[in-house]
């Protein structure tokens, strides 16, 4: 599957959460993001040390900035994840645990080789109503593109 690349129509999909009382809800990409700007992160990993010490804590902090500027694992790993981060007031947690959506953004990583199965890429998309503006995806285990202020710089 081809990447998918700046001025394409972000495909709909179905992500999930846990709610309050653990309950699996599953939420359309396109009602997150129709009609407004939104930053879809990817990261391989919840709880690995790039992801949670890095990537994730950059969009927490600078969650009032990107708001500013018109942005708003599997569900039970991911709603723990989100608790980790007691400060964060803005920052939605979802899950693609099955890894459709992320093979239909063709943002797939294929880690089997080390027990770790299909994952995401880390990346950082920019979509303002369902037209993808910025797509930046790191090489390897590398975090040089697809931080908060990466994403910033872009808006």
């Amino acid at each position: 599957m081809t990447c998918t690349a700046v001025g394409d129509t972000i495909p709909d999909g179905t992500l999930s959460y846990a709610d309050e009382d653990d309950q699996i809800l599953n939420v359309s990409v396109h009602s997150l993001a129709a009609c407004k700007q939104v930053i879809l992160v990817g990261v391989p990993g919840a709880f690995t040390p790039t992801c949670s010490l890095k990537h994730v804590p950059g969009f927490i902090e600078k969650a009032e900035e990107l708001k500013s500027k018109g942005i708003i694992n599997d569900p039970y790993v991911m709603k723990a994840w989100a608790k980790s981060y007691p400060e964060n007031k803005h920052v939605k947690f979802f899950s693609d645990s099955s890894a459709a959506y992320i093979k239909t953004l063709g943002l797939d990583l294929d880690v089997s080789d080390r027990g770790f199965g299909v994952r995401s890429q880390r990346f950082a998309l920019l979509i303002d109503d369902l037209k993808v503006k910025v797509v930046n995806v790191e090489s390897g285990g590398q975090f040089k593109v697809s931080s908060a202020e990466d994403m910033l710089k872009s808006l």
